[in-house]
């Protein structure tokens, strides 16, 4: 692809460096960018450069959030007696988007897959185990994608916390086989949530 500008082409490779978009398509987003106003343009990079700087995780369950403790974990409203196991801050928001769930979460940041060398240790298992001693959580619902690696990872997990005095819990199969929470439409996720199963019972029997 042939610039006439430095500055497009440099504008164009680092948008298309964003998952799912190609050369065509930054310049597309480029083009439209330059031809906008500019307190437009400038209004995206600011957003951009205070994501990045001035973004976090919450100390507690790992989500995004602009401050140490997210605001789901620190309402009074939220019970928190209840933690949902999710992958990623995606999943979080999925749910919460079905207005059906009232506990906490705990993002694990990824999901066991030796064949992409990803490990227990690289996930945020120490500091769940760490919230489970304390003694609080009563019931640990599994909301992993229902993947083979989310199944490996939900297994590792129970194997870990099966003797804990808290009922384990994963949401009712609602959700296909092979899908992703964030993809799942509220009704079917916020039914899976409510209606969900002993851990145990989902497990394949000997």
């Amino acid at each position: 692809m042939n610039f006439s500008s430095k500055k497009i082409e440099r504008a164009v490779e680092e948008i298309s460096r964003l998952p799912g978009i190609g050369k065509k398509t930054a310049l597309r987003l480029a083009l439209h960018l330059l031809r906008r106003p500019e307190e437009q343009s400038l209004a995206l990079a600011d957003a951009l450069i205070d994501l990045r700087q001035n973004t976090g995780f919450c100390k507690k369950c790992h989500t995004v959030s602009d401050t140490e403790l997210c605001g789901i974990c620190a309402s009074p409203r939220r019970d928190a007696s209840i933690v949902c196991v999710v992958e990623d801050v995606r999943d979080v928001m999925a749910i919460e988007n079905t207005g059906g769930f009232q506990g906490l979460y705990h993002v694990l940041g990824g999901l066991i897959s030796p064949m992409d060398g990803i490990g227990p240790g690289d996930l945020h298992l120490d500091s769940l185990l760490q919230r489970l001693e304390e003694g609080e959580i009563k019931e640990l619902i599994f909301a992993l994608n229902t993947t083979m690696e989310g199944d490996t990872t939900n297994f590792y997990l129970y194997r870990k916390v099966k003797n804990l005095p808290i009922a384990l819990t994963t949401i009712a199969r609602g959700i296909a086989v092979g899908d992703e929470l964030e993809f799942a439409d509220e009704v079917t996720l916020g039914r899976s949530i409510q209606h969900r199963i002993p851990y145990e019972q989902s497990l394949p029997k000997p």
